[in-house]
Protein backbone atom coordinates (compact mmCIF):
# COMPACT_ATOMS: atom_id res chain seq x y z
CA UNK A 1 0.00 0.00 0.00
CA UNK A 2 1.37 3.40 -0.86
CA UNK A 3 2.08 6.11 1.94
CA UNK A 4 -1.33 7.81 0.98
CA UNK A 5 -3.57 5.23 0.52
CA UNK A 6 -5.94 5.69 -2.46
CA UNK A 7 -9.37 6.57 -1.80
CA UNK A 8 -12.25 6.43 -4.61
CA UNK A 9 -15.49 8.45 -3.43
CA UNK A 10 -18.21 7.74 -5.52
CA UNK A 11 -21.73 9.50 -5.27
CA UNK A 12 -24.11 12.04 -7.26
CA UNK A 13 -24.39 14.59 -4.36
CA UNK A 14 -21.95 17.15 -4.56
CA UNK A 15 -22.21 17.78 -0.96
CA UNK A 16 -21.67 14.37 0.48
CA UNK A 17 -18.82 14.31 -1.81
CA UNK A 18 -17.38 17.70 -0.88
CA UNK A 19 -17.32 17.07 3.01
CA UNK A 20 -15.64 13.24 2.16
CA UNK A 21 -13.08 14.70 0.20
CA UNK A 22 -12.73 17.51 3.10
CA UNK A 23 -13.18 14.76 5.71
CA UNK A 24 -10.29 12.28 4.15
CA UNK A 25 -8.26 14.87 2.64
CA UNK A 26 -7.05 15.60 6.19
CA UNK A 27 -6.59 12.07 7.31
CA UNK A 28 -4.03 11.65 4.84
CA UNK A 29 -5.26 9.96 1.92
CA UNK A 30 -5.25 10.90 -1.59
CA UNK A 31 -8.61 10.92 -2.47
CA UNK A 32 -10.50 11.11 -6.19
CA UNK A 33 -14.06 11.93 -6.54
CA UNK A 34 -16.56 10.22 -9.14
CA UNK A 35 -20.33 11.49 -9.47
CA UNK A 36 -21.32 7.89 -11.19
CA UNK A 37 -20.56 4.70 -11.27
CA UNK A 38 -19.33 5.49 -15.20
CA UNK A 39 -16.77 7.87 -14.24
CA UNK A 40 -15.68 5.41 -11.52
CA UNK A 41 -15.02 2.41 -13.64
CA UNK A 42 -13.39 5.60 -15.84
CA UNK A 43 -11.25 6.28 -13.24
CA UNK A 44 -10.20 2.74 -12.26
CA UNK A 45 -8.72 2.30 -15.89
CA UNK A 46 -5.39 4.40 -14.87
CA UNK A 47 -6.16 4.81 -11.06
CA UNK A 48 -5.47 2.27 -8.68
CA UNK A 49 -7.91 2.92 -5.80
CA UNK A 50 -7.02 1.13 -2.29
CA UNK A 51 -10.62 1.54 -1.28
CA UNK A 52 -13.70 2.56 -2.68
CA UNK A 53 -16.39 4.73 -0.96
CA UNK A 54 -19.92 4.12 -2.66
CA UNK A 55 -23.65 5.58 -2.55
CA UNK A 56 -25.78 2.74 -3.44
CA UNK A 57 -28.47 5.10 -5.13
CA UNK A 58 -27.50 6.28 -8.21
CA UNK A 59 -28.51 6.83 -11.90
CA UNK A 60 -27.65 4.38 -14.22
CA UNK A 61 -24.99 2.23 -12.54
CA UNK A 62 -26.47 2.50 -9.33
CA UNK A 63 -23.83 1.12 -6.01
CA UNK A 64 -24.93 -2.69 -6.03
CA UNK A 65 -24.10 -3.16 -10.21
CA UNK A 66 -20.90 -0.99 -9.70
CA UNK A 67 -19.75 -3.78 -6.95
CA UNK A 68 -20.67 -6.25 -9.92
CA UNK A 69 -18.74 -4.36 -12.04
CA UNK A 70 -15.65 -3.55 -9.82
CA UNK A 71 -15.34 -6.94 -8.50
CA UNK A 72 -15.13 -8.59 -12.41
CA UNK A 73 -10.95 -6.72 -12.22
CA UNK A 74 -10.27 -6.24 -8.42
CA UNK A 75 -10.92 -7.39 -4.73
CA UNK A 76 -10.11 -3.81 -3.83
CA UNK A 77 -12.27 -3.30 -0.67
CA UNK A 78 -15.82 -1.79 -0.83
CA UNK A 79 -17.43 0.20 1.62
CA UNK A 80 -21.45 1.58 0.49
CA UNK A 81 -23.39 4.34 1.82
CA UNK A 82 -26.75 3.86 2.41
CA UNK A 83 -30.04 5.12 4.58
CA UNK A 84 -32.00 2.77 6.73
CA UNK A 85 -34.57 1.72 4.69
CA UNK A 86 -32.15 0.25 2.44
CA UNK A 87 -32.00 -3.06 4.07
CA UNK A 88 -32.63 -5.23 0.89
CA UNK A 89 -29.74 -2.88 -1.13
CA UNK A 90 -27.41 -3.23 1.54
CA UNK A 91 -27.84 -6.83 1.35
CA UNK A 92 -27.33 -7.26 -2.49
CA UNK A 93 -24.15 -4.86 -2.43
CA UNK A 94 -22.66 -7.42 0.07
CA UNK A 95 -24.22 -10.24 -2.02
CA UNK A 96 -22.15 -8.35 -5.43
CA UNK A 97 -19.13 -7.81 -3.47
CA UNK A 98 -19.02 -5.12 -0.95
CA UNK A 99 -17.12 -5.08 1.80
CA UNK A 100 -19.10 -2.94 4.64
CA UNK A 101 -21.27 -0.57 4.54
CA UNK A 102 -22.21 2.58 6.79
CA UNK A 103 -26.24 4.25 7.16
CA UNK A 104 -26.80 7.83 6.71
CA UNK A 105 -26.84 9.69 8.37
CA UNK A 106 -23.67 8.68 9.56
CA UNK A 107 -20.66 10.40 11.89
CA UNK A 108 -17.81 10.65 10.11
CA UNK A 109 -15.66 9.28 13.39
CA UNK A 110 -17.70 6.40 12.39
CA UNK A 111 -16.86 5.90 8.51
CA UNK A 112 -13.14 7.18 9.34
CA UNK A 113 -13.32 3.70 12.02
CA UNK A 114 -14.24 1.93 9.03
CA UNK A 115 -11.93 2.87 6.66
CA UNK A 116 -9.46 2.46 8.55
CA UNK A 117 -10.87 -1.53 9.22
CA UNK A 118 -11.34 -1.66 5.43
CA UNK A 119 -7.58 -0.85 4.59
CA UNK A 120 -6.46 -3.71 7.06
CA UNK A 121 -5.71 -6.84 5.03
CA UNK A 122 -5.76 -10.33 6.79
CA UNK A 123 -3.59 -9.21 10.34
CA UNK A 124 0.25 -10.21 9.77
CA UNK A 125 1.01 -13.69 11.55
CA UNK A 126 3.53 -15.85 12.87
CA UNK A 127 5.41 -17.48 9.84
CA UNK A 128 3.89 -20.76 10.40
CA UNK A 129 0.32 -19.93 9.58
CA UNK A 130 1.29 -18.17 6.24
CA UNK A 131 0.01 -21.42 5.01
CA UNK A 132 -2.77 -22.98 6.55
CA UNK A 133 -2.97 -26.37 5.58
CA UNK A 134 -6.11 -28.73 7.23
CA UNK A 135 -8.42 -31.44 5.97
CA UNK A 136 -9.67 -30.34 2.36
CA UNK A 137 -8.24 -27.16 2.19
CA UNK A 138 -4.80 -25.16 1.50
CA UNK A 139 -4.98 -21.70 2.54
CA UNK A 140 -1.80 -19.48 0.86
CA UNK A 141 -1.79 -16.42 3.42
CA UNK A 142 1.01 -14.52 1.02
CA UNK A 143 -0.89 -15.43 -2.19
CA UNK A 144 -4.83 -15.12 -1.44
CA UNK A 145 -5.20 -18.01 -2.71
CA UNK A 146 -7.80 -21.29 -1.36
CA UNK A 147 -7.93 -24.94 -2.82
CA UNK A 148 -10.64 -27.15 -1.56
CA UNK A 149 -9.89 -30.70 -2.27
CA UNK A 150 -7.42 -29.26 -5.41
CA UNK A 151 -10.01 -27.13 -6.46
CA UNK A 152 -9.08 -23.49 -6.56
CA UNK A 153 -11.89 -20.85 -5.51
CA UNK A 154 -11.50 -17.27 -5.62
CA UNK A 155 -12.51 -15.25 -2.46
CA UNK A 156 -13.30 -11.68 -1.92
CA UNK A 157 -10.80 -10.02 1.05
CA UNK A 158 -13.73 -10.16 3.23
CA UNK A 159 -14.69 -13.56 2.43
CA UNK A 160 -10.83 -14.96 2.78
CA UNK A 161 -10.80 -13.28 5.95
CA UNK A 162 -13.31 -14.61 7.37
CA UNK A 163 -12.36 -18.36 6.29
CA UNK A 164 -9.01 -17.91 7.91
CA UNK A 165 -10.46 -17.15 11.32
CA UNK A 166 -12.43 -20.00 11.09
CA UNK A 167 -9.78 -22.22 9.59
CA UNK A 168 -7.17 -21.12 12.74
CA UNK A 169 -10.17 -22.57 15.33
CA UNK A 170 -11.31 -25.99 13.11
CA UNK A 171 -14.02 -27.50 15.56
CA UNK A 172 -14.38 -24.67 17.69
CA UNK A 173 -17.90 -22.79 17.88
CA UNK A 174 -16.94 -19.07 16.98
CA UNK A 175 -19.90 -16.45 18.24
CA UNK A 176 -21.73 -14.10 15.84
CA UNK A 177 -20.05 -11.67 18.06
CA UNK A 178 -16.40 -13.05 17.88
CA UNK A 179 -16.53 -13.27 14.48
CA UNK A 180 -18.16 -9.57 13.43
CA UNK A 181 -15.85 -8.10 15.67
CA UNK A 182 -12.62 -9.89 14.35
CA UNK A 183 -13.40 -9.11 10.93
CA UNK A 184 -15.03 -5.95 10.53
CA UNK A 185 -14.17 -4.16 14.06
CA UNK A 186 -15.90 -3.78 17.54
CA UNK A 187 -18.63 -1.38 15.81
CA UNK A 188 -20.00 -3.73 14.03
CA UNK A 189 -20.99 -6.76 16.45
CA UNK A 190 -24.57 -5.77 16.27
CA UNK A 191 -24.59 -6.52 12.32
CA UNK A 192 -26.03 -9.54 11.89
CA UNK A 193 -26.69 -9.36 8.70
CA UNK A 194 -22.97 -9.09 7.29
CA UNK A 195 -22.31 -12.67 8.66
CA UNK A 196 -25.19 -14.39 7.11
CA UNK A 197 -24.46 -13.00 4.00
CA UNK A 198 -20.59 -13.43 4.24
CA UNK A 199 -21.37 -17.24 5.23
CA UNK A 200 -23.91 -17.61 2.28
CA UNK A 201 -21.28 -16.61 -0.19
CA UNK A 202 -18.71 -18.94 1.39
CA UNK A 203 -20.66 -21.59 1.40
CA UNK A 204 -21.88 -21.57 -2.29
CA UNK A 205 -17.89 -21.46 -3.49
CA UNK A 206 -16.74 -23.97 -0.85
CA UNK A 207 -19.57 -26.44 -0.19
CA UNK A 208 -20.34 -29.29 -2.51
CA UNK A 209 -23.93 -28.61 -1.79
CA UNK A 210 -24.35 -24.99 -0.36
CA UNK A 211 -27.85 -26.32 1.35
CA UNK A 212 -26.74 -28.91 3.20
CA UNK A 213 -23.01 -27.15 3.92
CA UNK A 214 -20.58 -29.59 5.66
CA UNK A 215 -17.49 -27.43 6.38
CA UNK A 216 -19.30 -24.16 7.59
CA UNK A 217 -21.60 -25.72 10.40
CA UNK A 218 -24.06 -23.39 11.88
CA UNK A 219 -24.64 -23.36 15.68
CA UNK A 220 -28.48 -22.51 16.19
CA UNK A 221 -28.67 -18.81 18.25
CA UNK A 222 -24.59 -18.84 18.69
CA UNK A 223 -22.50 -19.04 15.51
CA UNK A 224 -20.60 -20.97 13.31
CA UNK A 225 -18.19 -23.85 13.48
CA UNK A 226 -15.34 -24.69 10.63
CA UNK A 227 -15.33 -28.34 10.17
CA UNK A 228 -12.30 -28.60 6.85
CA UNK A 229 -12.88 -32.91 6.73
CA UNK A 230 -10.42 -35.45 6.51
CA UNK A 231 -7.26 -34.92 4.34
CA UNK A 232 -7.13 -37.80 1.62
CA UNK A 233 -3.98 -39.68 2.18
Amino acid sequence: MPDRPHILVVDDESQITRVLRTSLSAQGYDIRVANSGEMALEIMKDWSPNLIITDLTMPSIDGVELCRRVRTVSQVPIVVLSVRDQERQKVEALDAGADDYVTKPFGMNELLARVRANLRRVPAEPEPDALIEIGDFRIDMAAHKVTVKGREVRLTPKEFEMLVYLARRPGKVVSHRALLAAIWGGQSTEQVEYIRVFVGQLRKKLEPDASSPRYIVTEPWVGYRFEPGEKES
